[in-house]
């Protein structure tokens, strides 16, 4: 557990968690209006950090939210959030609401957005075994939402799509939920990106299936194609996922898991596949590499 004393960086101030506050008028506890990252540290190294603060300017620009921090700064505020914390490995939230404002929805009445950063020591979502054992599924009734509604591609702080997602996992005794997008295509996990394998061809599917633009996925995307693997973006009716060799989610907390059995039927063989295997493995010889993040220790000061 996070101790009292840890560090959040608050609005250009540090502070400790326990004073670490916002207001109960702020937009983005009261209307979910916000954007955010989950970033991981290995050892020593900010996995993909520039990535995703190019992603979180990109949310912030589509839902008209003037971040008062240029991205250099940005960056430098997670780095020192990590160096005042001491932490090597860490999951990193960055979040950026639309700030204090009052009852009414207008954001115009929100004078200036709220920056908070959180850094914690963190294992992977499902632990380290769940790369081992696999993980259990189902494919859930809720669906994602349109492309032309509340598009995945915002790391919105409006999670409720995901949430009641997930707690159909948690009825039927599961990790995790596979959701479709409004035509009946696969679209992603709740919190996660899912490929499949079939004959050797790595897929998944393509950002207008309602999916977020995963800085994991491209990543495992552009590991794969080194490995000698085919890798293709492209439409999953359900048919196909629950036929497929081998199914695998991916995301930042998540990082790489094998999926093993979507509602009650097993996945291939019910045991992680080879090409699963291999990306799990090249990832954790890759996530700690400089060349693939930022070093907490070299940034500016």
């Amino acid at each position: 557990m996070m101790s009292t004393d840890h560090l959040i960086y608050l609005d250009g101030k540090f502070v400790p968690a326990r004073e670490a506050k916002v207001s109960v008028f702020d937009h983005g506890l009261l209307y979910g209006d916000g954007v955010f990252e989950g970033i991981r540290a290995y050892d020593g190294v900010v996995f993909q950090l520039d990535a995703h603060i190019d992603r979180l300017y990109r949310s912030a620009k589509f839902i008209w939210l003037n971040i008062p921090l240029t991205k250099e700064a940005m960056r430098d505020a997670v780095l020192e959030t990590l160096r005042r914390n001491k932490l090597q490995n860490a999951y990193i939230r960055l979040v950026v609401t639309r700030g204090e404002g009052d009852l009414g929805l207008d954001p115009k009445n929100c004078a200036r957005p709220t920056t908070f950063i959180i850094t914690i020591p963190a294992q992977p979502l499902y632990g380290e075994e769940a790369k081992r054992r696999g993980l259990r599924m189902i494919v859930a009734t809720t669906r994602r939402n349109t492309t032309d509604s509340t598009s995945h591609e915002i790391r919105s702080l409006n999670y409720l799509n995901s949430i009641l997602a997930k707690l159909e996992a948690n009825a039927r005794g599961v990790n995790d939920a596979i959701m479709l997008d409004s035509r009946g295509f696969l679209a992603e996990a709740s919190v996660m990106a899912v490929f499949i394998v079939k004959d050797g061809e790595l897929l998944t599917p393509p950002l207008y299936a309602s999916l977020l633009a995963s800085i994991t996925r491209r990543f495992v995307m552009g590991m794969a194609r080194e490995m000698g693997v085919t890798v293709r973006e492209t439409d999953i009716t359900l048919f196909q996922l629950r036929t497929a060799d081998e199914v695998l989610t991916c995301g930042t907390f998540g990082e790489i898991n094998p999926v093993v059995e979507i509602d009650g039927q097993p996945v291939g063989d019910g045991k992680p596949g080879p090409i699963t295997q291999r990306l799990i493995e090249g990832f954790i010889k890759r996530r700690s590499d400089p060349r693939n993040g930022t070093p907490i220790q070299g940034a500016r000061k």
